[in-house]
C-alpha cells in the first residue's frame, strides 16, 4: 500500500518548515536512506532522507513552500498503484501518477498567496521577502536578548607563539591548521581546567557537561548556521580541523544532519578574516556562552617597561549571568589565555 511521507521535525522544536528542494523526481525508485529532499529549518538546511522505499507518485509540496511538521509532502508506493484511499480529502487531490500533471502540487493556499521573490518598495528599493531561517534568526535573537542577561568579558592574547607554532605545524603536516583550529581546542581546554563552567541553565536545574560539545559558526547565503562540533576534548588539533572544515561544507550545501544542530554548551563566532577586532556576538540559548574572536594583528606592547611590537587578538565572551557568575567567567576566560598564549599546552 501507498505511503505518505510527512514534513519531519527535522529539528527539536520545529513548528513548520519548507522543502528547499528535491532530490528526486517523480517516477523515481528509492530506497531507505536515500536523500529526499533538502529541508529548510529555523536553523539550517539539512537532508531528509527516505524512511521506506517504492516509487515516488507524488510531490505534494512545491519547492520554498513552508508547511507544518506533520504536513503530506509526497507518496511513495508501487508504480501505477492508485493513491485515491491515501490522498483522502487532501486538498492536493491531483492526477495519479501516469496522468498529464505537474511533477509537484502546491496548496491552493499558498500557490494563490506566494509572494513575487521582491517586490518593489515605495523608498526606489525592492523587499526582499523574509526566509523562514531569517525570521527564525530574528525570533530566537531577539528572544536571547530579551531573556537571557548577558555579561561580557573582554580580554586580549598576546599571540606570537601561537602564530609561531601554526607556520611549524603547518610546514610538516599535510593538514593545513587554521588559527581558529587552536582557539577551539584552547577553548576546549580551557573548559578541563574550569569545568564548573561547562554548562547550561535548564527549566529546575543547571546541567553540567562531561563532554565539551560547541558550535561553530559558520556563515551561508542568507544566514548563519551553527553545527556542533563534540567532544573536542578529545580530538587532535588535526581532527578538530578536518571536523571544522567538513561541518562548515556540508553547512553550506545544505548536507547538515539533525543531530550536528542540536545541543552543545558554548560557541565560537571568528570573523576575523574580515579583519574584525572586537565585537560582542548574541547568546544562542540554550548554550550559556559565546567567544567572539578578533583578527591577529601588530600592536605596540608593553613589556617590562619597554615598547615592542606584538601580535593582539581580542576576545569578547559574552555569558549566560544565570549560568555562570562573574567570578566563574573570568575564570574560564583566564584559563583560555593562558592556553593561548602557551599554544604547547594545548597540544599536550
Amino acid at each position: 500500500m501507498a505511503t505518505l511521507i510527512r514534513m519531519p521535525e527535522v529539528l527539536a522544536g520545529s513548528e513548520d518548515a519548507a522543502i528547499q528542494t528535491w532530490l528526486v523526481s517523480l517516477g523515481q525508485a528509492i530506497s531507505v536512506g536515500v536523500p529526499l529532499a533538502e529541508v529548510e529549518t529555523e536553523k539550517a538546511i539539512v537532508e531528509y532522507a527516505a524512511e521506506t522505499e517504492g516509487t515516488v507518485l507524488r510531490l505534494l509540496v512545491a519547492e520554498g513552500e513552508a508547511v507544518a511538521v506533520g504536513t503530506p509532502i509526497a507518496i511513495v508506493g508501487a508504480e501505477g498503484e492508485n493513491i485515491d484511499d491515501v490522498l483522502g480529502d487532501s486538498p492536493a487531490t491531483a492526477p495519479a501518477f501516469g496522468d498529464a500533471a505537474p511533477a509537484v502540487v502546491p496548496s491552493a493556499a499558498v500557490a494563490a498567496a506566494a509572494p513575487e521573490p521582491e517586490t518593489a518598495a515605495a523608498s526606489g528599493g525592492v523587499d526582499i521577502p523574509h526566509t523562514a531561517m531569517r525570521r527564525a534568526i530574528a525570533r530566537r535573537l531577539t528572544e536571547s536578548k530579551s531573556t537571557v542577561p548577558h555579561f561580557y568579558l573582554v580580554a586580549d592574547c598576546r599571540v606570537d607563539k601561537l602564530v609561531a607554532l601554526r607556520a611549524t605545524v603547518n610546514s610538516g603536516g599535510s593538514v593545513k591548521v587554521s588559527l581558529n583550529d587552536f582557539v577551539v581546542k584552547a577553548a576546549a581546554a580551557a573548559f578541563q581546567d574550569v569545568p564548573e563552567a561547562n554548562a547550561t541553565w535548564g527549566e529546575n536545574a543547571i546541567r553540567r557537561h562531561d563532554s565539551v560539545d560547541m558550535s561553530i559558526a559558520v556563515g551561508i547565503d542568507g544566514g548563519l548556521v551553527t553545527p556542533i562540533l563534540r567532544s573536542v576534548q578529545t580530538l587532535s588539533l588535526s581532527e578538530v580541523s578536518r571536523s571544522i572544515g567538513d561541518l562548515a561544507e556540508r553547512a553550506r550545501t545544505g548536507k547538515l544532519r539533525q543531530h550536528e544542530l542540536e545541543g552543545g554548551s558554548f560557541a565560537i563566532s571568528n570573523p576575523g578574516m574580515y579583519g574584525i577586532t572586537e565585537f560582542s556576538a548574541i547568546i544562542n540559548p540554550p548554550q550559556s556562552a559565546i567567544l567572539a574572536v578578533g583578527v591577529a594583528r601588530q600592536l605596540p606592547v608593553v613589556v617590562d617597561g619597554a615598547i615592542e611590537v606584538g601580535t593582539v587578538m581580542t576576545v569578547t565572551l559574552s555569558a549566560d549571568h544565570r549560568v555562570l557568575d562573574g567570578v566563574l567567567a573570568a575564570q574560564w576566560l583566564a584559563a583560555f589565555v593562558r592556553r593561548i598564549e602557551n599554544p604547547l599546552t594545548i597540544l599536550i
